[in-house]
């Protein structure tokens, strides 16, 4: 089923609101998950509502937060989130590294005592209107095991790089340091699929392929799957996350970082508050004019366009590519939403007296 795009942000507006979040930041968390949507991050879209009222009822998020900067420098910041959405926080914090950055060339902002953030892409992109570089990310609930290890330590712990060019379209990183996103076994889960080989292990640490792997104690791998594929790297790239967003700013790291996840607890022993995030903005003509350097990324990415493909009919592609191009098919034709996430929306439209009708939007 698709539904609108409009509609799935105007209902999303709607819920944030009824859980007591002002206008404006109700707007705000629910334009970032609509943009997950339309960028096919089906998993952190309107499929993670539901997760955010769960926290909401359970007293582990502030719909009405008063963040605060607790430290400062020229250049640097740590935020207080007051377990603010992340969807919320994440903006925030980017737009105080931005204005670090006008003042004197580049910004970083750690935040602690935040809650999960939506995609790492839609706060990195905020740098790009501003002819500026952002960088975005998170750690996340504890369900990767490091290689070699059958404990869960940590988050899937996503990385964005968003550059902007002149003419092309802006290079946009977003990945999970993870062989793939949590969300996407969430998918597989509601389809009844199996996972592929090298995303998760059972409890045991043997490879398996049951998409329901976390829930009956397995974990999920770092990128690479393995160790002969390179999962050592994958570990050292969601442990350099988890220490930028956490151990930096104060919020909990490792295992001790609050779940998102409905069927795991908070630890009851916590190092620090909340979730962490990191994000980091610095202006173009401070390395060079912003022109040039916005020139040469056009030549880059025109560059790598033209890289012979191994199968014909295939391109080559830049980061960034596959998401805008859906971004402007779903705009066209609508959102595909599941069934079991049509199901949700419907009880939470019962849940707080909103009207969510389905058939009427396909």
């Amino acid at each position: 089923m698709k539904l609108s795009s409009s509609y799935l942000k105007d209902f999303t507006q709607q819920v944030f609101e009824k859980i007591g979040c002002p206008p404006e930041e109700a707007a705000l968390a629910a334009d970032c998950l609509n943009q997950a949507d339309l960028r096919g991050v089906d998993s952190h879209g309107v499929a993670r509502l539901s997760g955010y009222v769960r926290l909401w009822e359970k007293n582990r998020l502030n719909a009405s937060p008063q963040m605060k900067i607790v430290h400062e420098t020229p250049s640097t910041a740590v935020l207080d989130a007051d377990l603010a959405l992340g969807l919320v926080a994440g903006p925030k914090a980017m737009r105080i590294a931005m204005d670090k950055a006008r003042q004197v060339g580049s910004g970083w902002v750690a935040v602690k005592n935040s809650n999960h953030y939506g995609i790492a892409g839609y706060h990195a992109m905020l740098a790009l209107d501003e002819d500026m570089i952002g960088i975005s990310m998170t750690n996340a609930s504890p369900l990767v095991s490091p290689t070699f290890s059958k404990s869960r330590f940590l988050g899937t712990n996503p990385i964005a790089v968003a550059i902007p060019a002149q003419d092309e379209p802006p290079f946009v990183m977003d990945m999970a340091t993870t062989t793939v996103a949590n969300g996407k076994l969430e998918v597989l889960q509601r389809k009844g699929e199996d996972a592929p080989l090298g995303w998760a292990q059972d409890k045991d640490g043997c490879p398996t392929t049951d998409a329901f792997a976390l829930k009956k104690g397995g974990a999920m791998l770092p990128l690479g799957g393995d160790r002969e594929h390179g999962s050592h790297k994958g570990y050292c790239l969601g442990a350099m996350v988890d220490i930028f967003s956490a151990v930096l700013s104060g919020a909990n790291y490792g295992p001790w970082v609050p779940p998102f996840v409905a069927f795991l607890d908070p630890p009851a022993n916590p190092v620090g508050d909340g979730i962490g995030h990191f994000f980091g903005a610095f202006r173009i003509d401070a390395f060079r004019p912003a022109k040039d350097f916005k020139e040469h990324m056009d030549t880059w990415i025109r560059t790598f366009r033209t890289a012979e493909p191994v199968n014909s009919g295939d391109e080559t592609l830049i980061p960034g590519d596959p998401e805008r191009l859906l971004t402007q098919e779903r705009l066209a034709n609508g959102i595909p939403v599941q069934q079991a996430v049509i199901e949700d929306l419907e009880n939470l439209a019962s849940k707080f007296e909103l009207t969510f009708n389905a058939t009427q939007y396909a």
